[in-house]
């Protein structure tokens, strides 16, 4: 049975960092692009970012690039979502996900992901 375990949220300040893993088992997801994912209250899913099965190259949305990096560990099966630079705008639910086409860079698209974690409440304050 796949499993997906976000850890590493929490409350922050704006400018301070955190880094959220992603632990997977029951499969193999060396070959399965990950992806982040996140929603705040009230507001829809939004995509983050991805990183390729290969382990690059990555995919950020326009609101976190450059401020957000995606790493992966394959043997460990972990993803990794360094958060630099936060904003109170960041305050969501974070999910990871895996990609349900092995062999193939991710997508936005939620709906092409079809293993999601419980995901792990990151707040910022101002």
């Amino acid at each position: 049975q796949v499993q997906l375990v976000e850890s590493g949220g929490g409350l922050a300040q704006a400018g301070d960092s955190l880094r959220l893993s992603c632990a997977a088992s029951g499969g193999i997801f060396s070959n399965y692009a990950l992806g982040w994912f996140r929603q705040a209250s009230g507001r829809e899913r939004e995509f983050v970012g991805a990183i390729s099965w290969r382990g690059g190259p990555t995919y950020y949305a326009d609101s976190v690039k450059g401020r957000f990096t995606i790493s992966r560990d394959n043997d460990q099966n972990t993803v990794y979502l360094q958060m630099n630079s936060l904003k109170p705008e960041d305050t969501a639910v974070y999910y990871c996900a895996v990609y349900r086409r092995r062999y193939s860079d991710p997508s936005p698209r939620g709906y092409e992901y079809n293993y999601w974690g419980q995901g792990t409440q990151v707040t910022v304050s101002s």
